[in-house]
């Protein structure tokens, strides 16, 4: 996007001598412009102070000292159904000193003794004619530039991004470097609306490298992962730094949810899931451990910042799991999750235990609905897993829940939580083929409260009786 200086204000030097571009090509004119094609500039002058070696010697569109008299006209292009009239009515003719146009380089080379043309009256101004796009606003950006040759200190007069963004191109077209560096440093340190942003796009490729540099370093990342990185750390404050906070985590769903990139999202919210779920899978391990049981003050104090940090982890991992899900991305996290044989059992040990119980009583709790959350996912077909990974995510993940009903007292207050995720294991369950759902299901038995309180489980073996007892037969498929 960037150019060095062979770029547009070469190109329109260039411009003077050919016949290329005719926007930019002036007319000298030593006779005299008919009255009627042309008025003198009327515009209310720009209220700048003209405390300026420029100004000191002349003043902008005072005849009484000029040795130019420049016409702007509006251009008409073969497509252009502007009335005729209108456009000629609406050209200007201002007066000039050549010693204040040489601050623009494209006024220098076309008043140099190469472009200038003989005058048969020495006293009379030197006639031009500048051609301008015939767009809103055109003129009035032109003549605004025009006086600003006329004063050293611009920051009066470019005091808003749309006023840079309008003289600006004007400025690149006269090679007007002061003006150029003026607009270029108002909009480097300004705001901009999107619209604004379009236009500074448009016109980085005819600024330098140098002019261009710090606008676009506000549009281009620094790397390519730059985007990652962000939501990286956006998800790791959410989740850590403001636990407390749902407001948080809600503003941070919504930007994961409209996140353009779904691939990006789904490796920072797996890179995420596996750093949590590391986590308390380590956590838990260490308070398993036999290295770490007994009776002393210190003990105790790790075994109780043990399971506290493995009840946080668990907290984020739920979080993480509602945006994969949402996201339809948690395909990788119930393949992590269905692979945690070893975890499920350090479960099934510390849940026998009635110690964890006064320190982290909704331990289970929380594992058991990120179970759920992705189970359901599984079964509703949002989520297609494999068949291996299907019955592995039951197998292993049907004892916790077991061990859970057995040895937590306050799981009463999540029967619905325990329901939900007996009738999803036994939908799974459905899915597999009738050797493994034979032996996964012995182990639902557990679901059975009264006769009158397990549809779900009544449902299930009727399905699989079903199906053993009246297999379809080769020849009527």
């Amino acid at each position: 996007m960037t150019a060095g200086p062979s770029k547009k204000r070469q190109r329109v030097q260039q411009s003077a001598s050919t016949s290329r571009h005719s926007s930019v090509i002036p007319t000298i004119d030593c006779s005299s412009l008919p009255d009627k094609s042309s008025t003198e500039v009327s515009k209310k002058p720009l209220n700048l102070r003209r405390n300026s070696s420029f100004s000191s010697i002349a003043a902008f569109n005072d005849a009484s000292t000029a040795d130019i008299l420049l016409r702007l006209y509006l251009e008409v292009t073969p497509f252009d159904s502007s009335d005729s009239e209108f456009i000629t009515s609406s050209d200007v003719q201002i007066y000039l000193h050549s010693h204040v146009l040489r601050r623009s380089k494209y006024f220098s080379a076309l008043l140099s003794d190469r472009w200038q043309p003989q005058k048969d009256d020495d006293s009379s101004p030197l006639r031009l004619g500048f051609g301008v796009p015939a767009a809103h606003g055109s003129m009035d950006s032109h003549l605004a530039v025009l006086e600003l040759l006329y004063v050293d200190d611009m920051t009066e007069a470019i005091d808003s991004a749309k006023t840079a963004l309008d003289l600006l191109p004007v400025a690149l077209k006269f090679l007007f470097e002061d003006c150029v560096k003026s607009c270029v440093r108002f909009l480097e340190a300004v705001p901009w609306t999107d619209e604004e942003e379009k236009r500074v796009m448009n016109l980085i490729p005819f600024l330098q490298e140098e002019e261009s540099r710090e606008l676009l370093s506000r549009v281009s990342p620094g790397r390519n992962d730059s985007c990652e990185e962000m939501l990286q750390g956006l998800i790791l404050a959410a989740i850590h730094n403001y636990p407390n906070m749902a407001f948080v985590k809600a503003f941070v769903a919504k930007l994961l949810k409209d996140f353009s990139s779904k691939e990006s999202a789904k490796r920072v919210l797996k890179r995420a899931f596996e750093t949590s779920l590391k986590v308390v899978k380590e956590s838990l391990e260490e308070y398993s451990s036999p290295n770490f049981r007994g009776d002393h003050n210190e003990t105790e104090a790790i075994q109780r910042l043990n399971l506290h940090t493995a009840m946080t982890n668990a907290k984020h991992l739920s979080w993480l799991v509602e945006r994969m899900i949402e996201l339809r991305v948690a395909d990788v996290a119930v393949v992590e999750w269905s692979e945690q044989a070893s975890f499920t059992a350090d479960l099934q040990r510390a849940f026998r235990d009635d110690a964890w119980r006064g320190i982290v009583p909704g331990f289970p709790s929380v594992l058991l609905r990120c179970t759920s959350k992705l189970a359901n996912a599984v079964a509703a077909g949002t989520i297609l897993a494999t068949k291996q990974v299907r019955k592995k995510l039951v197998k292993h993940w049907l004892p916790v829940l077991l061990v859970s009903k057995d040895h937590s007292p306050l799981l009463s207050s999540n029967k619905n939580l325990c329901m939900e995720l007996e009738e999803t294991f036994l939908r799974i369950i459905s899915t597999l083929p009738l050797s493994d759902a034979q032996e996964l299901l012995q182990q639902c038995l557990s679901f059975t409260r009264n006769v009158d309180d397990c549809p779900h489980l009544f449902k299930g073996f009727n399905t699989w009786f079903r199906r053993a007892m009246h297999p379809p037969q080769p020849e009527k498929l």
